[in-house]
């Protein structure tokens, strides 16, 4: 499925040869029938002689209508450039066919309208002459000139002819299975609600689907689909379709709103795009001008960063930053649009590289501007690299869609970069929902947590390792980030974990000083191996990270805040009191105080940890083994 939009001077015959081509009039609006003037988009189709069906897109020709214009040629496969025989080329012929070659629409054909009003052939030879010097440094330079006349019938035949075979040399518009419809007329039907219409690109849509309308995030479901008045269960990309929709109110809808699967896309404030400024503009473009952008059928106030320098003259060409002050649903290698809000005029457009920048650029950073040229030039492999590069730790899924690559460029490049360890893998198996990371960003990330980890043990020299939440919380990851990093810097014996983190060679090592301090209070363990120091008394003899570390390494138990026994004589402790309760059934706090001829305290607490670890279990007075 294809559409064509047509452009070119108000009253040059655009409307009136898609009705002679379609038998459908395109102005549907009484205000544009009483004028006789397209003002807002009008639609039709028609058959090609092969079966194909094809759209048109009827814009205005008008001055005053042009932002009208902007948003509907901006879905196209090819253009009709309308020329009045009669007039020839004029303004707004200069202007549509500006903005087709900011769009690269190279893909047209140049009807000559009117030729009734100008049978004088030698006219006709001047007139085919201005408009190739006209042509000649744009994307319609080679395209072939029809001579027409809708009113008395001529060059219809030979004008479908040359469509047809225009459309049947251009590459079908890929199913990337994200589908996107820039929305161009919002209205209700009685019976039916809401209904919106647009071209569709980049995947398919069936009845039934769950669909969301962004930037605004309303959800809703399919409840029927058309193209070209025909009931359709499936739209294909490259159609012009008519989506009823359930769930969603018409008037929370507007025209540049688009139609997605949900979890697809993201709207952005902030593009990363390449600027051709038009030759005959009024003044130069400087660093923080506003300007309207128009993208789809959208379109939005943005501010210029200019990357790289302070300002671009008429012809010039440079890379941008635009800040949106609304958020637009835009993407890799869409074409724009900017235009001067006041005085009006087309200013320039180019494409997108990069529709979810990280952040605001350094202006005049050499590595961005490399950057930029990698995205705008590059290969598959490089535009992937670049795409993963700016997501930082990101899922395949979300790398794919920023790179905008079709599955098959997609699959040879990643592997590519897998193999040459430029885009590091970071689980076993390959799948949408895998994290992958560029190997630069994966150093930054290691590094920041390896030195952590080693800040933590300099600082904590007896401690085991740093706790995983600590350690979570100061890296900038989800926790599934953050997860499937660590496993990986443990799966490659970067960081060893039990039920903390460390450095894979780290050991606790106590000074001289602090190995005699142990000894003395090891001594006083031996002496009342069932009556032990407290922990106050033990921190007042090693110290408390001396007396956590002997805790940490089980040289030491804790069995209650402040009874702490060495793990031998804890040991012998619990081999006595499940002896005792196998032969007895059950043993009470006074039999325990007895066996170790200790106090009630020290009983207590070892019972009751006991029972906190499933060991044993409390009946009243007495405990079982559990």
């Amino acid at each position: 499925m294809r559409v064509i939009g047509t452009a070119g001077h108000v009253d040059h015959g655009k409307s009136t040869l898609i009705q002679a081509l379609t038998g459908t009039h395109p102005d549907r609006l009484k205000e544009e029938q009483a004028r006789e003037m397209t003002i807002e988009l009008g639609f039709a189709w028609l058959t090609l002689p092969n079966g194909e069906e094809v759209g048109i897109v009827d814009v205005p020709g008008h001055r005053d209508f042009i932002e009208n214009m902007l948003a509907g040629i901006g879905g196209i496969d090819a253009a009709l450039l309308i020329i009045a025989a009669d007039e020839g080329i004029m303004p707004q012929t200069k202007e549509h066919l500006a903005i087709l070659d900011l769009l690269e629409i190279s893909s047209a054909l140049i009807v000559l309208t009117k030729t009734d009003l100008a049978s004088d052939s030698g006219w006709l030879e001047l007139l085919e002459l201005d408009i190739r010097q006209t042509l000649s440094n744009t994307t319609l330079k080679d395209s072939p000139i029809i001579k027409v006349s809708a009113k008395n019938k001529t060059g219809l035949d030979e004008l479908i002819t040359n469509l047809q075979s225009l459309l049947e040399n251009k590459p079908i518009r890929p199913n990337l299975n994200r589908p996107r419809l820039p929305i161009d007329r919002v209205f209700s039907m009685s019976g039916f609600g809401t209904v919106v219409t647009g071209t569709l690109s980049d995947g398919e849509l069936n009845v039934g689907d769950e669909i969301e309308i962004l930037p605004n995030n309303l959800k809703g479901r399919i409840r029927g689909l058309q193209t070209h008045k025909k009931k359709e269960e499936t739209a294909t990309p490259g159609s012009r379709t008519a989506v009823n929709i359930s769930g969603i109110e018409t008037e929370s809808i507007k025209r540049g709103d688009v139609l997605v699967h949900p979890n697809q896309y993201q709207a952005t404030r902030r593009i990363d795009a390449k600027l051709n400024l038009l030759k005959d503009i009024s003044n130069p473009i400087k660093h923080g001008d506003e300007v309207k952008f128009f993208v789809g059928a959208s379109e939005g106030i943005a501010t210029i960063r200019l990357l790289g320098t302070e300002e671009l003259k008429a012809a010039e060409t440079g890379w941008i930053q635009l800040e949106l002050r609304e958020p637009i649903l835009a993407v890799r290698d869409d074409r724009y649009i900017l235009r001067r809000p006041s005085p009006s005029e087309t200013l320039g457009g180019g494409i997108i590289v990069d529709h979810q920048p990280k952040g605001r650029h350094k202006r005049f950073d050499e590595d961005v501007l490399k950057s930029l040229e990698a995205l705008s030039h590059g290969s598959p492999a490089e535009v992937l690299l670049e795409a993963a590069s700016a997501l930082g730790i990101a899922s395949i899924k979300d790398v794919t869609s920023k790179s905008r690559l079709d599955s098959e460029q997609f699959e040879t490049a990643i592997d590519e970069l897998i193999a040459n360890q430029h885009i590091i893998l970071l689980e076993e198996n390959k799948n949408p929902e895998s994290l992958v990371v560029s190997f630069s960003e994966w150093q930054k990330t290691k590094e920041k947590i390896l030195g952590l980890v080693s800040d933590y043990h300099k600082q904590y020299r007896l401690r085991s390792g740093m706790p995983k939440e600590e350690l979570k919380n100061k890296i900038k990851l989800s926790s599934k980030q953050f997860n499937i990093v660590l496993e990986f810097l443990i799966t490659n014996h970067e960081l060893r974990f039990t039920n903390v983190v460390s450095m894979p060679e780290h050991e606790i090592l106590f000074t001289q000083q602090e190995q005699a301090a142990v000894k003395n209070l090891m001594r006083k363990f031996e002496e009342n191996p069932y009556a032990t120091p407290s922990v106050k008394e033990c921190q007042g003899d090693v110290g408390e990270e001396v007396l956590n570390a002997l805790l940490e390494s089980n040289e030491l138990i804790s069995v209650s805040q402040d009874v702490i026994f060495r793990k031998k004589d804890y040991d012998d402790m619990l081999e006595k009191i499940k002896s005792h309760i196998k032969q007895s059934g059950q043993i009470t706090l006074a039999e325990a105080r007895d066996i170790f001829s200790t106090t009630r305290k020290y009983a207590q607490a070892v019972l009751e940890y006991l029972d906190a670890i499933n060991i044993t279990v409390r009946a009243g007075d007495v405990r079982k083994l559990k």
